[in-house]
């Protein structure tokens, strides 16, 4: 246990986009203990409407609404509506939402899309309510920092989480594999994944490219932005060809799913290992309880391939809460993400879905009431503290196109309708013309 209570500080440390986390409220009473803050300033009588939105799958959405509601058992003078879809539709629904002054007052934030909202004044900075509203006793000032865009805090952190293969043991053992090797490279997936069509199944549905892409660049010592969100941060682009290259061969060839059957994964409920005809899923920690609950049979974890594993690998805020610009409860609404990092009864029914906890307290507190499949993931990350390097800054204004872009050439490459040579340079043209705006 000593070694997970140091699990943020450790990590805070290692990575430079951790974000807010908060002091160790853990009874059932955290609400009441901070109507002395800006949140508490607000007259408790004053019936209150909060909108809260966020992504994710059915379990997510199921625990939600539980913590919503003990949150206003106790606030009886708070009421929140939930709005949530799954990560694509919910993106859609947001930018609309945004572009009428109409976002919800909490909004769930990812760190791709941090900097187009909040650079676009559509988020509050939460400044102010850090140790008044905030309580932030336990989290560094590292952690706080993570979701901060110049000196203005426009997502409050909830989680940490980091990378890796998640898979059913059962299916791979239909390749002759047991598990993964702990130090498998590139090349050992490629040919482990090759042997999957002759086993009636597809090895994975491939990669977010921003994510593991960038994962990939990072362990050969290069970025996928430059520092100041300008360009992009390779020169040589014979690293795209090898990345993208041998992961196209595997859909053509049948080891790994076309996109016209991606295209019908809307959630994990559809997920094709849920459905026992993939092996497994490259995606965060985070997600790995969701999975596991859903498939309803026991899974595991891969380490990342490597080689250049450690460099790599980080450790990165899972998601963030911002506040809306455009709310008029935004002290109340602050209240809500106190309650959320630093109440222990509610961290009972979250789970460390959202990443293991900012507040070191709550992780303590929480783990020995969690399942094998979770203290998994909390060990994971307590691993990848101290396995992983420095995350990049955080990513740019752009990179929702940029992610339409990847999307939009992937399938290209996948449907043999755009070389990988082609696909390379198309890409650095587009990208670097969508990054230029930043200057």
């Amino acid at each position: 246990m000593k070694k997970l209570s140091t699990l943020l500080v450790a990590a805070t440390l290692v990575v430079s986009l951790a974000a807010c986390g908060n002091g160790n409220n853990a009874g059932s009473n955290n609400g009441a203990d901070n109507q002395a803050n800006a949140g508490g300033a607000a007259d408790s009588s004053k019936q209150v409407t909060l909108r809260m939105a966020w992504w994710g799958s059915q379990p997510r959405h199921d625990y939600t609404l539980k913590v919503i509601e003990m949150y206003q058992k106790e606030h009886p003078n708070v009421k929140i509506e939930p709005e949530y879809a799954n990560f694509d539709d919910y993106w859609k629904k947001l930018a609309p939402q945004a572009a009428a002054n109409e976002l919800p007052d909490i909004v769930q934030m990812d760190i791709s899309y941090l900097a187009q909202y909040g650079q676009k004044g559509q988020l509050e900075d939460l400044t102010p309510y850090l140790g008044n509203g905030i309580d932030t006793t336990n989290i560094s000032e590292n952690a706080i920092s993570g979701g901060k865009l110049g000196d203005k805090l426009y997502g409050f952190n909830i989680g940490v989480n980091t990378m890796n293969f998640q898979y059913d043991p059962a299916l791979l053992q239909k390749l002759g594999v047991d598990k993964p090797g702990e130090d498998w490279t590139w090349d050992d997936y490629f040919a482990l994944a090759s042997k999957a069509k002759d086993a009636g199944l597809y090895f994975d549905n491939g990669f977010r490219p921003e994510v593991f892409f960038g994962y990939y660049l990072r362990s050969k010592g290069q970025h996928l932005y430059n520092a100041e969100g300008t360009a992009l941060g390779y020169e040589d682009d014979q690293l795209f060809i090898d990345f993208f290259g041998p992961i196209s061969k595997l859909v053509k060839d049948g080891h790994t799913p076309p996109p016209d059957v991606k295209a019908q994964i809307k959630g994990l409920e559809d997920d094709m290992m849920v459905k026992n005809k993939q092996v497994g899923i490259w995606q965060w920690t985070n997600q790995f309880v969701a999975v596991q609950q859903v498939a309803n049979r026991p899974l595991e974890m891969a380490h990342m391939p490597g080689p250049g594993r450690k460099e790599g690998l980080y450790l990165k805020p899972s998601m963030y809460f911002s506040v809306s610009k455009n709310s008029e409860n935004k002290e109340e609404a602050a209240k809500f993400i106190d309650f959320w990092v630093n109440n222990v009864e509610a961290n009972k029914l979250i789970k460390g879905d959202r990443g293991v906890p900012v507040n070191a307290t709550v992780a303590d507190a929480i783990k020995p009431t969690l399942d094998p499949a979770q203290v998994q993931v909390f060990d994971y990350v307590t691993w990848a503290q101290e396995n992983s390097s420095p995350m990049d800054p955080p990513d740019p204004i752009g990179t929702a196109e940029i992610i339409k872009l990847f999307s939009s050439l992937g399938e290209q490459m996948d449907f043999q309708k755009l070389s990988v040579e082609d696909a390379a340079k198309q890409f650095r043209k587009e990208a670097n013309a969508i990054l230029a705006k930043n200057k």
